[in-house]
């Protein structure tokens, strides 16, 4: 809404409809049930992942209905997109949406991006006993059973500053390298979350900058490695914590792997005249793909091989 109204882009009415329906429908739900209390387990916190990841997509797929009238599956698929940072899209001519629509696109991704649920461990300690079942069931991967801090509150909570210090730094970073603000945050959510929607039909591509591809690369990154090794490097005020782990030393050796094997490719069939295009066309598909963020600046489909 925020948005919508500094743009005065004309849909703030949709918006706020949005809200109220969300509000209302939350209401029904909680009213009933405002005075019971359970205790939660694994079990438990499996079926509430589920239902609130359906529930979610479903409330967060108003806005595209009511702003762009698309269909009710076309909706469903953007905000499930989005809010699973998949990152496929069902929409064109994105350059002539509303500011707004485009702006609550790259939220989605955003807060789907660290795990919804994590955020809300992070901020209702009221989950209390129920938590850890819920954040387990919640959180994919290694980290699962890795708690920064004994309370898993305040690992929640760290998490998400260590991932909104990480959006702000690419945020700054993009719109020193010639993105206006509005591009600059709106990219940076969809880059830090590896989620990959963008403002722009052509995506990255749009600004054909070296600089922007740099930067996307590297918070592409910052954002598939396991939040742990920030937090060790932050403590430690070192780098060194990310060449030390097992698991970051693989995944960029596979990346540097791929990324010399279809450089070799693109030079030895001479599809692209310069050198340096060629490594900055690998480089950035191969990242933007293997860490599924999706950011799109060549079409690698007519590469050879």
């Amino acid at each position: 809404m925020i948005v919508s109204f500094l743009y005065d882009d004309g849909v703030l009415l949709q918006f706020f409809d949005s809200i109220l329906i969300t509000f209302v429908l939350g209401l029904v739900l909680w009213f009933p049930f405002k005075s019971s209390y359970v205790e939660l387990y694994r079990k438990d916190g499996f079926l509430i992942i589920v239902l609130v990841w359906l529930i979610l997509s479903f409330l967060s797929s108003i806005p595209f209905d009511l702003i762009l009238h698309t269909s009710i599956v076309d909706s469903l698929f953007e905000a499930v997109s989005g809010i699973t940072t998949t990152g496929a899209t069902v929409l064109s001519g994105l350059d002539e949406m509303p500011p707004s629509i485009l702006f609550y696109r790259q939220e989605l991704q955003w807060f789907g991006g660290m795990g919804l649920i994590v955020l809300a461990v992070a901020v209702i300690p009221q989950l209390g006993i129920g938590g850890m079942s819920i954040y387990k069931a919640e959180v994919p991967g290694v980290m699962k059973e890795e708690k920064i801090t004994p309370r898993l509150s305040k690992t929640a909570s760290i998490l998400w500053k260590m991932y909104l210090g990480l959006t702000i730094v690419c945020a700054i970073a993009y719109w020193l390298a010639g993105m206006n603000i509005f591009d600059a945050i709106s990219h940076s959510l969809a880059t830090v979350s590896t989620g990959g929607f963008s403002t722009h039909d052509q995506s990255l591509n749009y600004f054909n900058s070296a600089t922007i591809e740099g930067i996307a690369i590297v918070f592409m990154l910052l954002g598939a490695i396991n939040f742990s090794i920030h937090f060790i490097a932050l403590k430690q005020r070192s780098l060194s914590s990310y060449f030390k782990d097992e698991e970051v030393r693989l995944f960029l050796l596979i990346v540097f792997a791929i990324t010399l094997v279809i450089i070799l490719t693109l030079t030895y069939s001479y599809y692209y005249q310069h050198i340096s295009e060629t490594i900055r066309n690998a480089l950035f598909t191969v990242v933007s793909m293997i860490t599924s963020t999706g950011f799109v600046t060549a079409d690698y489909s007519v590469w050879p091989l």
